[in-house]
């Protein structure tokens, strides 16, 4: 299959399902890890244009670690609305990489341009399958399955489906441990240490589902959308 992540910002992927996004790749799928903001306002002291340039390098190097495709569209933080413009342009991310399915931020999440990535991609996965809404890109053939990852330290969020990723939680903390400069923003404005906190989140999720390391999704539950069979790994 051909596994489309979907997220925010830059580091958003490898904090919420970069476990399962390696295991896809480890059994054989192809995996595109896509952002559609551009990381440009996470930093004290960076300056922004200066900080896009070291966010789209440290989002390469982390996708590069699972043989990962990385795709930037660009879009200032805080800047992300669902209009025609932003909705063509995910169109065009959807019809250019013909995923077999998709996974992206729930619309629960805590932040506006989380639960505003979720609400473009629902909408323009449907309409990247109609061959007359007219992009750049020829209608993809299908209206893919859409799952959604865990929130953020998984507040308000009760999975449905679990991925045991205890032999691939190594990497993903490597994928994470690429992005340097939210490492330190997260520290310095969160008082979080994100590392600890992914590998806290993968402990609790695993024990829900008696693993040792585990990512939680919710499924698009919406007509067109469920297939007869498991997608996750």
């Amino acid at each position: 299959m051909i596994i489309l992540g979907i997220g925010a910002h830059p580091d958003d992927l490898e904090i919420l399902a970069g476990g399962t996004l390696a295991k896809y790749d480890k059994l054989g799928h192809q995996v595109i890890m896509s952002h559609l903001l551009n990381g440009d306002k996470g930093h004290f002291h960076i300056p922004s244009k200066t900080l896009v340039r070291l966010r789209k390098r440290e989002a390469k190097k982390a996708a590069s670690l699972i043989g990962a495709k990385s795709i930037g569209l660009n879009i200032p933080d805080g800047e992300l609305f669902s209009n025609l413009k932003t909705r063509k342009t995910a169109i065009d991310l959807i019809r250019s990489t013909h995923p077999d399915l998709i996974i992206t931020h729930s619309p629960t999440d805590y932040f506006s341009d989380h639960t505003t990535t979720c609400q473009i991609v629902c909408g323009a996965s449907f309409l990247a399958a109609a061959p007359l809404f007219k992009t750049k890109h020829k209608s993809h053939h299908l209206i893919p399955p859409i799952y959604f990852m865990d929130n953020v330290c998984g507040v308000n969020f009760l999975p449905t489906f679990y991925v045991d990723i205890s032999e691939t939680f190594k990497i993903k903390k490597r994928m994470l441990g690429c992005h340097q400069s939210q490492l330190k923003w997260l520290k310095e404005h969160d008082q979080i240490d994100m590392l600890e906190t992914i590998e806290t989140v993968a402990k609790f999720r695993g024990l829900d589902c008696k693993a040792k390391y585990a990512e939680g999704f919710r499924e698009y539950e919406v007509w067109g959308r469920r297939v007869a069979r498991r997608l996750l790994p």
